[in-house]
């Protein structure tokens, strides 16, 4: 999608409309004089009772006021005011501060007077992955009483990512992610969705969903995708309303579970679709696009706002608000006040660390943007003690830091925390292993969600007693078909034995047509002929925030899951017609796949409810309505075709949204075009100019680059494994933070020996002359915690021995002690000492003999970097 203008689709959308519950916009190219009226956005109109997808929305000129339907009343505010009025600056900025529950004890929140909690994905009690309900419990009173003993007598309140479902604990029904019930294109599904899931949060003690995501993602190379409903932003409006009323309730005073709206504004709109990353957006594209699931689940009543993680910059229009954290434009002017909203505003995991000039611990800019509960997972204690040093210091406004706690215990007010007298346990569903389990809605949602993209010769449904084989990785894997955000962050690590509730396709199919008619061989290795029918479940294995990003390369599933085509290529054409259920968290090129299929199902990620698959595949009581679900995404044609939106010039996909075809129905498809680029979907190497970064390491590996420690126990090389750890005699590494949670490569030399950290290609060499002759330089984010106590260089290998080093000695004993730096080297530097750019395998790599520990983060090679003021120069480098 063209980010300087609206394109000509949406404009359509936006236009014909009516404004709901409002009044008309300004009009465009008015006079100075005229007098044009701010745009008012109240509840919507309502279609079987729930939230209307409209067929238009309006084109807004500004931001509008949102008319939220929960309300307080003037004694309410009067208490509140009084209850500020009283407290101490230390007690103030307790309730502001959101620690971790690893980092965080009972006796600690007493102390400090912490306002709230939250666990993180992959975080539970006791730092047991199978905790109990009970446990859960425990954990959540304990807060809760500790709370209850401070001066004040505030509670506690403790937030949890459950974005589909309660989807960290064991033993919950875990519902399809967002875009699976976008398919579905049914707000009421959404709204009962939520409603379980506020059931399962309150099963386990806790009073805030960190949800529902609001995103309207435009590039399917990012890795959150799943995490939005739709590219249409008439379909997030609709559904960020019911997902609110699902979670709170239908009372216009008192919520239930805290929802929260997230994250605001333009996640889902970064250039490449890179996490984090930077929107280009226009104003108008910023209302009328990306801030339409913000008016509806602000209408619905949503108590809480998440801050995004990514910068919005459009040079054209003098937008320069860097990191959102830290603007005081999106948060204090857009959505306080202009919007309206009087809830309360809470950061992302140590989102406050990446505004310029600030760091995890200390960032009176975000708390002046607007900023009220900040989420500071292990620095808190310095955060509370930077916070109170800087309102003591005129940096932060005592007026700030009042209007943050009105909030929050206007919050805290509404949502009966503030008066109750229960602990969490004693509290409705408290234990529940009904409330947690919603095993029947889950159901419905999975077969709502399913897209039938191709159904050659009337493939489906299967008769009731076919005998078929199964094959493929996802068939019997609750893993892959449940996906990121599920038990750990990204969803990786997990077992079929973790889900003692759930059922995967393949139990599905068993329960369908009988266990004798069934027979499963992941790999494929037996033979189709004799069977009705081949059902492969392939796709995409977990992942989450920034994990799953594609970055540079094609959508192509192939190249990424060669084991599927080669699944697929062992049973296609064999005798029996293949069914391919396609398990994946965006579109992609699969032109391959469905060529090798008779029939071909998108079955997004379904959660733990695999049954529901298996309910429309298979003739029976469910072939009425059968498939319903279309898409709500854009599918694409070829391997680099992305974004891909309505509108946009030359706008071509395989599938539109909207397409779905329906159980019976017959649409031929013939032979698709396999061709993509040997490469990836942007230029860089070769002898021309590279134009976008290289990325190493960002969180993960990126391909084709994979981590490695050597050192004299192993110089060829130990691979970091999925856990992102590995360990010799001189040398390991472990996970940590720099930037956002888990990115890092925590790196210690014990200083017994030589050891060396690098990112390398096993493939061999690739050609990157582009990046010399763009000026770039190697760029990478590092906390050291323990400076060098060796010579300590830095290198690039064109296949050892051919390689460039620099003596990085200076660079790493010179940067302060625990704190993030971003160092960049120019890679003419590697040039100088004989590194051949026409063959790099090594892009990184850090030697050492004495005890160094350091934390490295999003490696990479970025153009013109190498003249950045800040870059080193080559002089000091050399020894």
């Amino acid at each position: 999608m063209s980010r300087r203008h609206l394109s000509a689709a949406l404009a359509a959308v936006l236009t014909a409309g009516l404004l709901t519950g409002g009044v008309a916009t300004g009009v465009a190219g008015a006079s100075p004089d005229s007098k044009t009226r701010q745009p008012v956005i109240g509840e919507p109109r309502t279609e079987h009772g729930c939230a209307r997808i409209e067929k238009d929305l309006p084109e807004l000129s500004d931001w509008p006021e949102v008319r939220s339907r929960v309300q307080s009343t003037p004694a309410d505010e009067r208490r509140i005011k009084k209850i500020v009025a009283g407290m101490t600056l230390a007690e103030k900025v307790g309730q502001m501060t959101q620690p971790e529950i690893a980092a965080i004890t009972p006796d600690e929140v007493r102390e400090y007077g912490i306002g709230s909690v939250l666990n993180g994905g992959g975080s539970w009690p006791n730092r047991d992955k199978h905790a109990p309900v009970d446990a859960w419990l425990d954990l959540a009173d304990a807060y809760w009483q500790a709370s209850r003993t401070t001066r004040t007598k505030i509670p506690v309140i403790w937030g949890i990512d459950a974005v589909h479902g309660n989807n960290n604990v064991y033993g919950a029904t875990v519902f399809p992610h967002n875009i699976g019930l976008g398919a579905a294109h049914d707000p009421c599904l959404v709204r009962d969705v939520s409603a379980a899931t506020a059931e399962q949060i309150r099963a386990t003690g806790q009073d805030w969903a960190f949800a529902p995501t609001l995103a309207v993602p435009l590039d399917d190379r990012w890795g959150r995708t799943y995490e939005g409903y739709s590219e249409d932003p008439r379909i997030t409006r609709a559904y960020g309303y019911e997902a609110v009323i699902g979670l709170q309730g239908r009372s216009r005073r008192d919520v239930d579970v805290l929802a929260t709206a997230k994250h605001f504004i333009g996640d889902g709109g970064t250039i490449g679709g890179k996490d984090q990353g930077v929107n280009p957006s226009t104003t108008a594209e910023m209302i009328n696009v990306h801030g339409q699931g913000y008016y509806g689940a602000l209408a619905a009543g949503a108590q809480t706002v998440m801050v995004s993680f990514n910068s919005w910059d459009n040079a054209e229009q003098g937008i320069n608000e860097g990191k959102l954290h830290g603007s005081e434009l999106a948060l204090n002017d857009i959505l306080k006040d202009k919007m309206g909203f009087d809830g309360l505003v809470v950061s992302d995991w140590n989102g406050i660390g990446q505004v310029a000039g600030c760091t995890n611990a200390s960032c009176p800019q975000a708390v002046n943007a607007g900023i009220d509960v900040v989420m500071v997972p292990n620095d808190w204690k310095a955060f509370i003690a930077n916070t109170i040093a800087q309102v003591e210091g005129g940096q932060i406004p005592m007026a700030r830091i009042d209007d943050a706690v009105t909030r929050i215990l206007r919050v805290k007010l509404r949502s009966g925390v503030l008066d109750s007298a229960k602990k969490p346990s004693e509290r409705r569903h408290a234990g529940e292993a009904d409330a947690l389990e919603a095993r029947k809605l889950a159901r419905e949602a999975v077969r709502q969600s399913q897209v039938l993209l191709k159904n050659n010769n009337r493939v489906l449904p299967l008769k009731p007693r076919s005998k078929v084989l199964v094959v493929g990785k996802s068939a019997d894997s609750m893993q892959n078909q449940t996906g990121g955000w599920t038990l750990t962050w990204q969803g990786t690590g997990n077992t079929n034995a973790d889900f003692p509730t759930g059922q995967t396709v393949l139990g599905g199919l068993k329960e369908a047509l009988g266990e004798r008619n069934v027979v499963f061989s992941e790999t494929g290795d037996v033979d189709p002929a004799g069977f009705d029918a081949v059902i492969a479940v392939i796709g995409e294995t977990p992942y989450a925030e920034g994990v799953g990003d594609i970055g540079k390369r094609t959508l192509e599933a192939a190249k990424t899951y060669p084991q599927d085509l080669a699944v697929l290529d062992k049973v296609s054409g064999k005798g029996a017609p293949v069914v391919t259920v396609y398990v994946s968290g965006r579109p992609l090129h699969v032109n391959k796949e469905l060529n090798r299929s008779d029939a071909f199902v998108a079955a997004w990620l379904p959660g733990t409810e695999g049954g529901g698959v298996a309910d429309l595949l298979v003739r029976g009581r469910h072939t009425w309505p059968g498939y319903t679900g279309t898409l709500s995404f854009s599918w694409p044609r070829s391997a680099c075709q992305t974004p891909l939106n309505p509108g946009d010039e030359g706008y071509d996909p395989l599938f539109k949204p909207g397409y779905g075809l329906k159980t019976w129905s017959y649409r031929p498809m013939g032979k698709l075009d396999e061709s993509s680029p040997e490469g990836g979907c942007s230029g860089g190497g070769g002898g021309g100019v590279a134009t976008e970064d290289l990325e190493i390491h960002n969180r993960v590996d990126s391909a084709p680059y994979r981590s490695f420690i050597g050192s004299p126990d192993n110089w060829s090389g130990t691979e970091l494994g999925p856990d992102a750890e590995a360990a010799h005699t001189n040398i390991t590494v472990v996970p940590a933070d720099v930037n956002v949670q888990g990115d890092a490569l925590k790196t210690t030399w014990t200083g017994s020996g030589a050891g060396q950290l690098y990112l390398q290609d096993p493939a061999g060499g690739s050609d990157l002359r582009g990046y010399p002759n763009a000026n770039a330089a190697l760029v990478f984010d590092v906390v050291v915690h323990q400076p060098p106590a060796a010579r300590t260089v830095l290198s690039a290998h064109c296949v050892y021995p051919c390689f460039g080093e620099v003596n990085a000695t200076g660079v790493f004993g010179g940067l302060p002690v625990g704190v993030k730096s971003t160092v960049k080297v120019p890679l003419s530097c590697f040039a100088e000492r004989g590194l051949d750019f026409e063959s790099v395998n090594t892009p990184f790599l850090v030697y050492t003999e004495g005890a160094f520990q350091a934390s490295f983060a999003n490696v990479r090679w970025v153009p013109k970097a190498a003249a950045d003021p800040d870059a080193r120069t080559c002089a000091e480098l050399a020894g």
